[in-house]
């Protein structure tokens, strides 16, 4: 199974750079979205999309699970701008991930698919994760459900959440649609914190 070690990958979906706008008011080539200064490059974007891409061709319902996820683009933006807003709320709270917390988790989560293909084949059918975003997906989850437990009640959590993606003063390209605040969510894509915890034994899709 290809594995990418986990604290590496939000480390990577965010680069020092200049702010979204340029001086014509204009969105700064390049850029994706700027959170909390520091800004999601649109390269690095594609490279989450075209991870997905290239597993979907790979698959034998390839077809159907690129017709299926058309603005996959969005989603992505949405998953990482989410998982830096997440990261910051973790550490204002002292909530952290150990890496061996993950991968109890993918074990787990292995044995009840069986087999590393079918547990990526699940993943990609799911939840649009190529095997490389696994692991990062796993931490995501974890760190939100321990942020519930934390605070002990998803609004509270919630609430904390908002407070920390106001304090990173989220900025989104318009082409990828208009950042919901108070939602925490971009354009009209879903929020997997608010709807569902996932437990170890659940596959990586269940969000």
């Amino acid at each position: 199974m290809h594995r990418r070690t986990a604290l590496s990958v939000s480390a990577a979906l965010l680069a020092a750079a200049p702010l979204l706008s340029a001086c014509s008011g204009q969105p700064h080539p390049g850029t994706a979205a700027v959170v909390g200064g520091e800004r999601i490059t649109t390269s690095a974007l594609q490279d989450q999309v075209n991870e997905v891409r290239s597993a979907q061709n790979r698959s034998e319902q390839g077809a159907q699970l690129i017709e299926a996820t058309p603005r996959l683009d969005r989603s992505k933006l949405n998953r990482m701008i989410q998982t830096a807003v997440l990261e910051r709320a973790a550490k204002d709270a002292g909530v952290t991930v150990t890496t061996k917390e993950i991968e109890d988790v993918r074990k787990a989560q292995l044995q009840q698919a069986g087999t590393p293909a079918a547990l990526e084949t699940a993943a990609l059918q799911q939840a649009q994760l190529a095997p490389d975003q696994m692991d990062a997906d796993t931490r995501f989850k974890l760190l939100r459900d321990k942020l519930f437990e934390h605070y002990g009640n998803q609004d509270k959590a919630l609430e904390r959440l908002g407070a920390a993606a106001k304090a990173l003063h989220v900025q989104v390209n318009p082409r990828y649609g208009h950042w919901d605040a108070r939602q925490i969510l971009l354009g009209d894509e879903t929020t997997p914190w608010i709807t569902q915890q996932t437990r170890p034994e659940q596959a990586p899709a269940g969000a």
